[in-house]
């Protein structure tokens, strides 16, 4: 899928992609686009609440809460693209030469720097699903009560997407040489994981008591 992007793909050409023999679009588009669902998810739940008498009390909270899934589903839907073009830089490198010392200066340096942007794009990509689910108890608790279901389903994308990410993140971090980067890198691994953890347990226990239901 070189020609077009993700956003312009249809399902079956982005699944017939990523189960192509290619390394892109990968694990890292996956996890990208599951989230840009989830942020749709809770999108859909908003919309079947702002502007509706029931709920006015709650309109102007929940409006902008809108504003930011809308702004979670197209910057994630666009991390899609950016993370295969991340893998590309670093494929590049392994195609360049090194029969000097020089060449192998030059690979190795290319090579790093290529590996931080791969590191980089899914950690953006945590961040945006840790953002999706904090969104999720106030959507849940305040939102259309006949949809909340799909806002239970927004924090499971959400979460299983975020931890997919990371995993790109620690590969990459596994192969940089800058001990006090990767450190950092690391730390906000533990960080969003730590966080994720206690969001994911307010956005079901929100989503179980408007439900009735466990999720």
């Amino acid at each position: 899928m070189t020609e077009i992007t993700t956003a312009q793909a249809s399902v079956e050409e982005f699944l017939v992609a990523l189960a192509a023999g290619d390394s892109t679009p990968g694990g890292g588009a996956a996890a990208a686009l599951t989230g840009s669902q989830a942020a749709a998810l809770l999108s859909m739940v908003l919309n079947f609440t702002v502007g509706r008498k029931r709920y006015a009390e709650f309109e102007e909270e929940l409006q902008r809460c809108l504003k930011r899934t809308e702004r979670l589903r197209v910057e994630l839907l666009s991390l899609a693209d950016k993370d295969a073009e991340a893998f590309g830089a670093v494929a590049a490198c392994y195609a360049m030469p090194r029969s000097t010392d020089a060449e192998k200066s030059a690979r190795t340096t290319a090579m790093q720097v290529a590996l931080r942007g791969a590191a980089e794009v899914p950690l953006a990509m945590a961040d945006l699903c840790l953002e999706i689910l904090k969104l999720t108890p106030p959507v849940a608790e305040k939102g259309n009560a006949n949809v909340v279901s799909d806002a239970a389903t927004a924090a499971h994308l959400a979460y299983a997407a975020m931890h997919s990410a990371l995993v790109n993140v620690k590969v990459n971090l596994k192969f940089l040489k800058d001990a006090s980067y990767v450190a950092q890198g690391q730390a906000k691994v533990e960080s969003l994981e730590n966080e994720a953890e206690s969001c994911y347990a307010a956005a079901r226990s929100s989503c179980k008591r408007t439900l009735g239901i466990a999720i």
